[in-house]
């Protein structure tokens, strides 16, 4: 009984270590510390709903429902329970899930404001979504926007002062003066806006689905990672390692946009990279290149703030063509989340992969797009709700039967914008600094120099920008949350 006692009280003192360290936003930590009190006492809803909302701080959406859950399991009447599963759902696009949350909560506490507000915006949501399902047109049948845009029928207006493309060619002194105006806050005059996203989809939808890159001797080739709509780091990255060009390529490695409230000067300025030389840059498709991330993380409400609704769907058709993955030289494989629930897979499978679509929820795409390592061998469930986690042993023998060396992946954001892993068979870059204005974090990105390829990671610290806030454009309901 003594004993008893004295593991709830241990457990209480971790639990206020764990708050404190919430409170400074070491969200990993708090975590290990809430794990700890679970550990000594398992009986708390408290310390369950406490690490789901600090899984729930690093976008562990998968981690936070399954500990929601356990706290509504130890006390069916802890409402915050609900609260956070609520949460949890929504952060993966899971409206109708998240709306039988969010009533529970209101049941729980009828005359909470809080819990009246979320639930209209929930509701909102829900009928919105219902909205669009009911009118919405098979993809087999509907006739890509892409198809209906004329951009040379587009006046400009005499006392538009911005860049102007010449022609049919988008020039370094184009994209050199529109990243000055997208600098100033200007906007790009909506008819090069639609010749740089038309002339970037024909290039895309082009390649194959794997990207093989050459590096020749003597060379060098950067990758960068999550970049999230932060344009004054991106413009950083230029300004450390120079601009994008054949004698200095990059490779984006997905999630260009959403978070970060300047997302489409991020991909005007990538797209327009593209068309000027596309041997200068590459790009690759990660989870946030969807529909389902872009209408509750901020892209979709920006360009519809800053182009119009046009645009919102030529984005998202743009964002099907992306490749998935790339491999420089036959020896370094490039992809933005990670490895696959089976092994055995071989690049030419890859290549092969049907990607013109929304990214479903399970098979090989998926698992690209969402996966992240895992520090134990073999395979475990995602900590993100979608994908899978996947331990050293699955890195080394996906290298071995596809004769390559090592998995470069982003994804994941890391206190010094990079971590090796599996035995420095797995490297993880992650770009943008200071993540959300919140996390604290470097960013990084990695010069391989062929022929050897040797990475060499060059970290970076966040640079000021003007003061819009990250989400300015999310989904009202998400925001509520941030």
């Amino acid at each position: 009984m003594a004993t008893e006692e004295h593991n709830v009280a241990k457990a209480e003192e971790f639990k206020v270590l764990a708050n404190e360290a919430f409170k400074d936003r070491k969200f990993s930590h708090a975590i290990d510390l809430y794990t700890q009190a679970i550990e000594l006492n398992g009986q708390s809803a408290v310390y369950f709903a406490n690490r789901a909302f600090a899984h729930l701080r690093l976008e562990e959406y998968g981690s936070a429902i399954l500990d929601a859950t356990k706290a509504i399991e130890v006390d069916p009447r802890y409402s915050k329970g609900y609260y956070r599963r609520g949460a949890a759902h929504l952060g993966l696009g899971k409206f109708k899930e998240a709306l039988k949350d969010f009533q529970q909560v209101k049941k729980m506490c009828p005359n909470d404001p809080d819990a009246t507000k979320k639930l209209k915006e929930c509701e909102k949501a829900v009928m919105k979504l219902k909205f669009e399902e009911a009118i919405s047109v098979p993809g087999s049948v509907k006739r890509p926007i892409a198809e209906s845009i004329d951009f040379r029928s587009i006046d400009v207006e005499p006392q538009y002062s911005g860049a102007r493309i010449e022609g049919d060619v988008i020039t370094l002194d184009f994209v050199k003066q529109m990243m000055d105006d997208f600098k100033k806050q200007k906007c790009l005059h909506k008819r090069y806006a639609f010749q740089i996203v038309l002339q970037t989809k024909e290039m895309l939808q082009a390649l194959p689905s794997l990207v093989d890159i050459t590096v020749p001797h003597g060379k060098h080739f950067t990758v960068c990672g999550d970049v999230h709509g932060q344009f004054y780091d991106l413009l950083n990255i230029f300004e450390l390692n120079g601009l994008p060009s054949e004698e200095n390529p990059y490779l984006f490695n997905g999630d260009f946009v959403d978070r970060g409230s300047f997302s489409l000067e991020v991909i005007l300025t990538l797209f327009a990279f593209k068309c000027m030389s596309p041997s200068a840059i590459y790009l690759a498709r990660g989870n946030h290149e969807s529909k389902s991330m872009n209408k509750i993380y901020g892209f979709e409400g920006e360009v519809r703030s800053k182009l119009n609704e046009t645009f919102v769907e030529l984005f998202a058709e743009v964002f099907c063509c992306l490749p998935l993955a790339h491999v420089i030289n036959d020896k370094v494989f490039i992809v933005h989340g990670g490895l696959f629930s089976v092994d055995g897979v071989k690049l030419s499978e890859i290549r092969s992969i049907n990607r013109f679509c929304e990214p479903p929820e399970e098979g090989l795409m998926c698992e690209l797009l969402w996966s992240d390592p895992q520090p134990l061998p073999g395979r475990g469930p995602s900590k993100r709700g979608v994908g899978l986690s996947f331990g050293g042993d699955v890195t080394k023998r996906f290298l071995k039967d596809n004769n390559l060396d090592l998995v470069v992946r982003s994804h994941e954001v890391k206190d010094e914008g990079y971590e090796i892993e599996h035995d420095g068979k797995l490297i993880t870059v992650f770009s943008a600094p200071n993540y959300c204005d919140q996390m604290g974090n470097k960013g990084a990105f990695i010069r391989f120099e062929a022929p050897d390829l040797k990475p060499n990671i060059i970290t970076f610290a966040a640079v000021p920008h003007p003061d819009v806030k990250p989400m300015a454009y999310a989904n009202n309901f998400l925001r509520m949350f941030s």
